[in-house]
């Protein structure tokens, strides 16, 4: 089916994380930087690079919707996938859809607070196919002010961690930089989603009932 993620098992034994493509996967971990700006509204509020700085993802949001919406897109300006809030959602559930679709049948994941009250950051994915929702199949846990949190499939194992990364350049120009390594077999562009959905949540934007 279109929009459902899956697990695959690659040589070596540890399980491979394909949500959006194969194609956004390595065989060794990838170390991605993520720049918000803090000082604007305009669209584009969110930059990802690779270790050498080059542009692999931009987000651009939709600021005239009912709902906060975001488009993931590639370096190139194609929608990769459509990012949006739950109306009516107490736990701030985000829904997010294959390229800039909003049909049922591209809807890939979600995520939501684990629970209301939270002193520390702690989100439940769920893929699409999770139609019961009784275990998630991901959960992201760690200090979203502290820009430290780790990504854990539903076996507990470690697929993504991200941390703050400190400059001066970044206080002066207003911007927020923290990096994520992706783990070995893992789809970067669905941590990508997933850090860009923390930092929504955290950021406790209107919406929440």
């Amino acid at each position: 089916m279109t929009g459902q993620g899956s697990y695959m098992a690659p040589a070596g034994g540890n399980p491979a994380v394909v949500v959006v493509g194969q194609h956004f996967m390595a065989p060794y971990p990838v170390d991605l930087t993520i720049v918000r700006k803090m000082l604007t509204i305009s669209e584009g509020n969110f930059g990802v690079t690779d270790a050498n700085g080059n542009i692999m993802f931009k987000v651009k949001g939709k600021l005239l919707s009912l709902r906060d919406r975001r488009i993931l897109l590639d370096a190139a300006g194609n929608p990769i996938l459509s990012l949006q809030q739950k109306i009516m959602s107490v736990h701030r559930r985000w829904e997010v859809y294959r390229g800039d679709s909003k049909d049922s049948k591209d809807l890939l994941f979600s995520v939501k607070k684990s629970s209301l009250l939270q002193f520390k950051t702690q989100l439940d994915v769920f893929l699409a196919s999770n139609t019961s929702e009784h275990h998630c199949d991901f959960k992201i846990k760690g200090s979203w002010f502290e820009r430290s949190c780790t990504i854990y499939a539903a076996n507990s194992t470690v697929i993504a961690q991200m941390h703050r990364k400190h400059s001066v350049s970044s206080i002066v120009l207003g911007k927020d930089k923290f990096a994520v390594t992706v783990y070995p077999h893992v789809d970067y562009a669905f941590i990508v989603a997933l850090v860009v959905i923390l930092e929504e949540i955290n950021e406790d934007r209107s919406g929440e009932d």
